[in-house]
């Protein structure tokens, strides 16, 4: 069903998983019994955020949906801990009587992207099944100021919702969430180029390594170019929304979507996280137990970064060290660099096995088969290309072997004279056969 999804998040419950933690978090005095989400900083001191809260908004209504009133923009002063004060409402230019949200700034802070209701030039414009969507909006600084120019972004279409927005670091690419056509689920995260004469490529979908057949919503993109964003839509999930981390820059396309982990997700919907400029702290929202009301904003501080997940596959073969021979059946366990054995497989009928291993880490297999000493190999694996090693466990022959259920040692023909205490050279078999004197130890008990 076609509802406003990217801005009032529906109240989901699941069970909160503990783990070390990676983050501390507080709430802010900034938040009201209404609903208060989505940061955006403005300059270093500044941050805009979407809100329900003031009684003396043009707006006037309420929403259907939750009975508050529409959401608007407000700015205000982000203090050293986190906290947001004098605030007021951002812009008479670009609030209308309907919802605004979720905003992002060019650097030199005149040009803004913004998410509100499909609504221009003071008529609203409805989809197929006469729903009104949310879409994604541009304005740009005036002479006076004041933000003027405010235009529908050119891949908005009234069938299908735009929004939440941001920028990557040197501005050539815009980020935002939509369930335009070729999206996986119920809404993506896609991204669209920007050129140097100010038009715009063609939305691309990230794909699967972030996009699910849930919602994946809220971008972010930090300096490193690691893209964090909520989905439902993974099984880590902790309940709700969660956030994630996820590197883009990554050539080979291995780096997997990194769940921030507890107190960042909660049981409910998190989401919204962003970065002070030049700081391991920033805000996020949710919509948790014990907050002041709706979703609240929340500050946090990272202890660590967080270390995005990656994976790779380690492909080998299992031979005899001589012959070369393959020796399908051999079993290889995996190790990894604390010695303690992760997975285990048997070699197939080709004598190959494959494991799923993580990027930037050291491991060691070890293949053995019945009557063979084993053998291993150490790796480390990287970020940079794509890991496809063929590592031959070149097992030998064992020293013992078993016969008629006894094991005995493997040993060349030993030959003496008869009577005689010392060993003699090996004849050939031209000379055994001539019937000469002599005894064999072929076999001798362990």
């Amino acid at each position: 069903m076609k509802k406003i999804t990217f801005i009032l998040l529906a109240l989901f419950v699941g069970v909160t998983n503990a783990q070390q933690f990676n983050y501390t978090i507080k709430r802010l005095d900034v938040n009201t019994k209404y609903s208060d989400f989505g940061v955006a900083y403005y300059g270093d001191k500044e941050a805009v955020f979407a809100s329900s809260r003031s009684p003396k908004s043009v707006k006037t209504g309420l929403w259907a949906n939750n009975r508050q009133p529409y959401l608007e923009l407000y700015k205000g002063t982000v203090l050293e801990n986190g906290e947001i004060e004098n605030v007021k409402r951002f812009s008479k230019k670009i609030s209308t009587k309907y919802h605004e949200s979720n905003v992002a700034f060019t650097k030199d802070l005149k040009t803004v992207y913004f998410s509100r209701n499909n609504y221009i030039k003071k008529k609203l414009r409805n989809d197929s099944e006469g729903m009104n969507l949310i879409q994604m909006y541009k304005a740009t600084v005036g002479e006076n100021g004041e933000w003027t120019n405010i235009v529908s972004m050119p891949f908005n279409d009234d069938n299908y919702q735009t929004g939440h927005p941001v920028l990557n670091k040197d501005e050539t690419k815009l980020y935002f969430t939509s369930d335009m056509p070729g999206s996986i689920g119920s809404t993506d995260i896609f991204v669209v180029d920007i050129y140097k004469d100010g038009t715009y490529g063609q939305p691309v979908n990230l794909g699967a390594r972030v996009n699910t057949v849930g919602k994946e919503m809220f971008p972010y993109i930090d300096k490193n170019d690691v893209l964090y964003f909520s989905s439902n839509g993974y099984r880590e999930g902790k309940g709700g929304l969660d956030i994630y981390a996820v590197k883009l820059s990554d050539s080979t396309n291995k780096m997997r979507a990194t769940n921030l982990g507890y107190p960042i997700n909660s049981s409910y919907d998190d989401f919204s996280l962003v970065f002070r400029n030049g700081k391991r702290e920033g805000h996020f929202s949710s919509n948790r137990k014990r907050g002041a009301g709706d979703d609240d904003i929340y500050y946090f501080k990272e202890i660590a970064p967080v270390r995005v997940e990656c994976d790779q596959v380690v492909n080998g073969v299992v031979k005899e060290r001589v012959t070369e021979a393959l020796l399908p059946g051999a079993k290889v366990d995996l190790y990894n660099s604390k010695g303690k054995i992760i997975d285990s497989v048997i070699a197939d009928s080709n004598a190959r096995f494959k494991f799923n291993v993580d990027c930037k880490e050291s491991y060691k297999v070890v293949g053995s088969k019945f009557d063979y000493t084993e053998d291993s190999e150490e790796f480390t694996t990287n970020l940079d290309e794509d890991l496809n090693l063929t590592l031959g466990l070149n097992l030998i022959e064992s020293e013992f072997v078993r016969v008629r259920g006894l094991l005995m040692v493997d040993i060349n023909p030993i030959y003496f004279d008869l009577d005689k205490s010392f060993i003699r050279p090996r004849r050939s078999n031209r000379n055994r056969e001539s019937g000469k004197n002599y005894e064999k130890v072929s076999r001798v008990k362990n």
